[in-house]
C-alpha cells in the first residue's frame, strides 16, 4: 500500500495491568478506522502509541506515506490529533495559540491561514479573544483548528464531539468526511453516531 497506518502485535502493560494485548489491523488509505472499548480500556493510550507519544511494551506501529515507512520524526508531519489531553494557553488568544503550536512543531504559519482556520471551525472573528474566555465547545473547535493546521495525511480524533453543540457535532461530520477523501480518520469514541462513521471497528478490552 502506498499510504497506510499498520499495528502489528502491540501490546500494552502497567506494571502487572494489562491494557490490550496483540492488536493487529492495518487502516489503507481514504478510510476510517473507530476504536471501541469500554472506560478504562487503553482507547487513548492505544491512539498515543500511534502518534509516538507514549512507548508500546511490545510491537510496532508503521505509517506509510508514498510507499515509505515514515521514522518517529517524519510521523509527526503526518498526523493531526483532538484530544482532550491537549492544553490551550488561556493567556494567550487563539491565533496566538495556534502560532505557538506550529512552532513548537517547527510547522509553517501564517497569520492569514490561522484566520481562515478558525473561520472553518466556526470561531470567526474571535481569533483575537483570550482562550481563558472560551467556552468549553469554542475550545474544543479551537483543538480541530490546531489539527488541522498542517493539513495532516492522517486524523487522530480522541472523543471528537465533546463539549460540542449540535453546530460543532455537524462541523466534526464535515472534518471527518472531508479528511477521509483525502487521508485516514483513526478515532476512538462509544458514541453510536460516531461509530456508524467507521470503515472498521476494533474493541479493545
Amino acid at each position: 500500500m502506498l499510504n497506510q497506518v499498520a499495528v502489528k502485535n502491540l501490546s500494552k502493560f502497567y506494571q502487572q495491568r494489562k491494557l490490550f494485548t496483540d492488536v493487529s489491523l492495518t487502516v489503507p488509505d481514504q478510510s476510517v478506522l473507530v476504536v471501541l472499548g469500554p472506560n478504562g480500556a487503553g482507547k487513548t493510550t492505544f491512539l498515543r502509541i500511534l502518534c509516538g507519544l507514549t512507548p508500546a511494551t511490545a510491537g510496532k506501529v508503521e505509517i506509510t506515506i508514498n510507499g515509505q515507512i515514515l521514522t518517529p520524526e517524519e510521523r509527526r508531519a503526518q498526523l493531526g490529533l483532538v484530544t482532550p489531553e491537549l492544553e490551550l494557553y488561556g493567556e494567550l488568544t487563539a491565533v496566538e495559540n495556534l502560532e505557538f503550536f506550529a512552532r513548537v512543531r517547527e510547522l509553517p504559519f501564517s497569520r492569514q491561514q490561522a484566520r481562515e482556520l478558525l473561520e472553518f471551525v466556526g470561531l470567526k472573528g474571535r481569533g483575537h479573544d483570550f482562550v481563558h474566555t472560551y467556552s468549553s465547545g469554542m475550545k474544543q473547535r479551537l483543538k480541530y483548528a490546531y489539527a488541522l493546521l498542517h493539513q495532516p495525511h492522517i486524523l487522530i480524533l480522541d472523543e471528537p464531539t465533546t463539549n460540542l453543540d449540535e453546530a460543532g457535532v455537524a462541523l466534526v461530520d464535515s472534518v471527518i468526511r472531508r479528511q477521509r477523501e483525502r487521508g485516514i480518520v483513526i478515532m476512538a469514541t462509544n458514541e453510536p453516531e460516531e461509530v456508524a462513521y467507521g470503515d472498521q471497528t476494533f474493541t479493545l478490552g
